[in-house]
């Protein structure tokens, strides 16, 4: 029996206690999606690191960067989690639709990362360094189309900031 079968009897079990049927049926709703959110990162850690995507050359003045496009909503979810490595400058471009102020956090990323929240014309608008295996909104200051996630303090020892532009965007 998979994990998330196990937890959804455990859910149903719960439910049928005298408590859980005095709360209201929404609450009761809540509950059930609570555990079924709770399942999900289990089974997402089960499937591992994910194969390598096609790449992109960008770069930042003489620096040339190698990096894998993350541009549908699957492989912008699992973006780099489980990686246990980044070497030297690569790193992960996403690219979304259309700009918007976009988020990132580190659910299951065991690499420490900075990402670069990029425009349009490849401006870079801000830069956060990020914690491995934490939920720390990192944001861009305004909306963007592109995000670049390279090993944490890159873009420092590079001596890359916002207002840099990079090339090569797709």
């Amino acid at each position: 029996m998979s994990k998330n079968a196990v937890l959804f009897s455990i859910s149903r079990t719960l439910f049928k206690l005298p408590f859980f049927k005095a709360i209201r049926p929404s609450a009761t709703a809540f509950l059930v999606a609570a555990t079924a959110a709770f399942a999900l990162p289990a089974a997402a850690q089960q499937s591992g690191p994910q194969p390598p995507l096609p790449t992109v050359q960008l770069s930042a003045g003489i620096h040339i960067i190698r990096a894998e496009v993350a541009d549908s909503d699957e492989t912008r979810r699992n973006g780099l989690m489980f990686r246990r490595e980044l070497p030297g400058n690569d790193g992960m471009l996403f690219v979304f639709e259309q700009p918007d102020v976009q988020c990132f956090w580190m659910r299951n990323t065991l690499l420490p990362l900075s990402i670069a929240f990029i425009a349009d014309d490849g401006t870079i608008v801000n830069i956060e360094d990020m914690a491995p295996q934490t939920e720390d909104p990192h944001c861009a200051k305004k909306p963007v189309r592109y995000a670049l996630e390279m090993a944490q303090g890159w873009y420092e020892q590079h001596g890359i900031k916002a207002g840099k532009k990079l090339d090569g965007l797709p």
